[in-house]
């Protein structure tokens, strides 16, 4: 009979092993992490219930008795499959268990951390982007007609050759140099300028082209509005009155000069959360703290003590999503559901921007500190209320009314080796320092995530996509990288060299990589095996984002004005019909004198309540949060906006009137060609062109100047067309 209970029990629940006891810390742990700690811990356990505690248990009104898997409530509601209710515990999981309470349910580490390893329901410490960047070894290319210097291609043709798959052929140089030109400045190269490099035979042309690139001022202007997306920049309250915030587009400014002056990552971090708490602070490093201001502002919020937090929240999720890559905010109300992010963790870090001018405040100062807590005129920063200030709390369930224990300002605990307690200020300190002590830990060199996400960043505005296709979320429901060993060479390349962002373009604009053509030989095939382009076999073909579709419209027409760089923000022409729904239309908009509408589309004053509807058309993205990738759309709106906005008319009218009309026609479709498209027509396209304009000339016939109107309708066709609207 005993023999036959054992086959039975056996049959049911399938043992792990014969010869010893389940090990907590690797097998029961494992069980109890996987399935069950997503709910039984944290500062409210479902049902009371804590499985990370050895008193809560295995104590006297715990779930476990030792010895007595049957007597155990844990058992009986794992074996009934009562627990989980979703997806019940496997027969090998439910072994583990009933074989470690059989033999005495002996603990081991207590409590158990949640967070220390990775299941498949959740990150832990160990997760990918957590564990140190380590160097990794360059793989070999053998079988490469030429050797591969470039460490980028090496990564990638690795890649390329275990799939049976291989790089597309080089780009031509009039489509490489129209790339290169809108990756770094955001407008297309002069056709004289097109015609040299296709036409320079130096071995080092292409590379003298990107260094001039990078050594132009524009290139700054380019970037740095990548910035400003995951700043979430704009240069107004939001909300009902949508007040301007005086002296903001400085920001902008620093912005743009940090990537001209091509200033280190670690610094530009540095200075954005601490540039008032730096050695040597003065006004510009105190302009560049504006990062932290530039959420929207309530001056009437409903509730003032709650919106208080809700500003608290913006700025932890701001800045862990900009610099981090990970959704510290999910943590306010509860631990982290996916990642290894404490509730503790959330509030230590809202505990650094807890010290600052949070309060509603005069409505005069706009949510933050005036000129004299700042000691500069003119600036829109933020500093701290004094060195000494009043502790947060953990918020129950995130509600500010249902205050917890006090919560000591400190580093998140999912980087191990960077948990340590912040330190006090010092004695002649006027600020708290917690934000300069915040900045040094997101730029120590030991922090995995930073330099990881930043040339992830530089990576996918390159390329389309980045190696990590989540750039705002490198944590459990975040992509995995395509390659995971090339970002964590490029990273570990970038903090050798001095966190420098130009030297990181030189590198990936100089592989092969980059350099490859947007269509490949085996496209069809390529494209059913790896559609998506995670291998890297061919260059993105990229519509222009709203700025650079603007900008190369005025560049057609002769319009851009690249002379002015920064200042005070212009406001561009808005169409009566888009003010319509606004509660104060007569004064919510007021145009700029027309000798400002020229600039560049990254000074165009950021109103959040209202964005020229031209560029929101063509994917212009909101304002209010972090914005680390913009929405691509292909819609109808678009066309019908290019065809009958005023703007694009305009632009149009005005490259024809460059043209002129005294040219006979030929030369004018030359013109027209060369000063929209970047090249010369076919003959085919002369002899359409030249139909058009005989024809438009015949409609037009009863206008005052129908040969100029007839040219204008043939640049307004090519204005419309997608080799104008695309970049191969």
């Amino acid at each position: 009979m005993r023999l036959l209970a054992i086959i039975s029990s056996a049959l049911l629940v399938p043992a792990t092993s014969s010869a010893a006891a389940p090990d907590f810390d690797k097998d029961v742990v494992a069980v109890l992490g996987a399935r069950c700690l997503d709910c039984h811990s944290g500062a409210d356990p479902k049902g009371g219930l804590d499985l990370t505690r050895k008193d809560a248990v295995l104590g006297k009104s715990g779930s476990v008795t030792p010895g007595k898997p049957d007597a155990s409530e844990l058992w009986k509601r794992v074996a009934s499959d009562e627990m989980p209710p979703k997806k019940p515990l496997s027969a090998q999981e439910k072994a583990v268990l009933k074989e470690w309470i059989a033999s005495g349910a002996k603990w081991g580490t207590d409590p158990i951390d949640p967070f220390a390893a990775s299941t498949a329901n959740r990150a832990g410490r160990d997760w990918w982007s957590l564990r140190p960047v380590t160097r990794p070894k360059v793989p070999d290319a053998p079988g490469a007609k030429t050797p591969v210097p470039n460490t980028i291609d090496r990564f990638v043709l690795a890649k390329l050759r275990d799939n049976g798959m291989s790089l597309a052929p080089p780009a031509d140089r009039r489509a490489l140099i129209r790339r290169a030109y809108f990756d770094l400045l955001g407008i297309p190269p002069t056709y004289e300028e097109t015609e040299a490099f296709a036409n320079d035979k130096a071995p080092n042309a292409y590379e003298r082209l990107i260094d001039k690139l990078l050594a132009s001022e524009h290139y700054g202007e380019r970037w740095g509005r990548y910035w400003l997306d995951v700043a979430r920049f704009a240069e107004t309250c939001g909300y009902e009155r949508d007040q301007v915030k005086p002296d903001v587009w400085k920001y902008r400014d620093w912005v743009i000069k940090a990537f001209n002056t091509d200033m280190p990552y670690d610094r530009f971090v540095q200075e954005q959360l601490a540039g008032d708490e730096l050695p040597n602070a003065n006004a510009n490093t105190t302009v560049a703290t504006g990062f932290i201001r530039l959420g929207t502002w309530n001056d009437e919020p409903n509730d003032p003590n709650e919106y208080k937090y809700d500003r608290l929240e913006d700025m932890v999720g701001a800045t862990s999503t900009a610099f981090l890559g990970m959704t510290v905010k999910c943590a306010r109300c509860h631990d982290h559901k996916f990642d290894a992010i404490r509730q503790t963790d959330y509030y230590r870090m809202a505990g650094v921007f807890w010290a600052g001018f949070i309060e509603p405040g005069p409505r005069e100062h706009l949510g933050g500190p005036d000129a004299k807590a700042l000691g500069h005129n003119g600036v829109f920063g933020w500093t701290d209320r004094g060195k000494d200030v009043p502790p947060i709390k953990l918020l129950k369930k995130g509600d500010p009314n249902r205050p917890g224990a006090v919560v000591e300002p400190g580093h998140l605990s999912m980087i191990a080796a960077l948990d340590k307690p912040l330190t006090v200020p010092p004695a002649g300190a006027s600020t708290t320092t917690r934000r300069l002590q915040l900045a040094q830990w997101i730029t120590n060199p030991q922090n995995p995530l930073t330099a990881r996400v930043w040339v992830n960043r530089v990576w996918q505005y390159h390329f389309g996509q980045g190696l990590v296709r989540t750039p705002d979320n490198f944590g459990f429901t975040g992509d995995k990288p395509t390659h995971s060993e090339l970002l964590d060479w490029l990273a570990s390349e970038f903090v050798q060299g001095g966190y420098t962002t130009k030297r990181l373009h030189r590198l990936i604009m100089l592989s092969d990589t980059y350099r490859q053509s947007s269509i490949h030989p085996k496209q069809d095939e390529y494209a059913r095996r790896d559609a998506g382009n995670k291998f890297w076999w061919h260059a993105e073909r990229r519509r222009l984002d709203a700025e650079a579709l603007r900008d190369t419209l005025l560049f057609a027409g002769g319009n851009l004005k690249l002379d002015k760089i920064g200042g005070p923000s212009f406001a561009p022409e808005i169409p009566p019909d888009a003010l319509e729904g606004l509660s104060m239309k007569g004064n919510a908009w007021k145009a700029s004198p027309a000798a400002e509408q020229g600039r560049r589309s990254v000074y165009i004053f950021a109103k959040r309540g209202l964005l020229p509807p031209l560029l929101t058309t063509f994917d212009l993205p909101d304002t209010t949060l972090p914005s680390c990738q913009r929405d691509v759309t292909t819609v109808p709106t678009q066309s019908l906006a290019l065809l009958n906005n005023p703007f694009v008319h305009e632009q149009s009218a005005a490259l024809a009137k460059r043209i002129g009309i005294k040219k006979e026609s030929k030369e004018q479709v030359i013109c027209v060609w060369r000063s929209a498209l970047g090249r010369d027509p076919r003959d085919a396209e002369v002899a359409a062109a030249l139909v058009h304009l005989e024809k438009q000339a015949k409609t037009f016939a009863s206008r005052p100047d129908p040969a100029l109107d007839a040219l204008a309708s043939l640049c307004h066709v090519l204005l419309n067309t997608n080799e104008f609207m695309y970049v191969d």
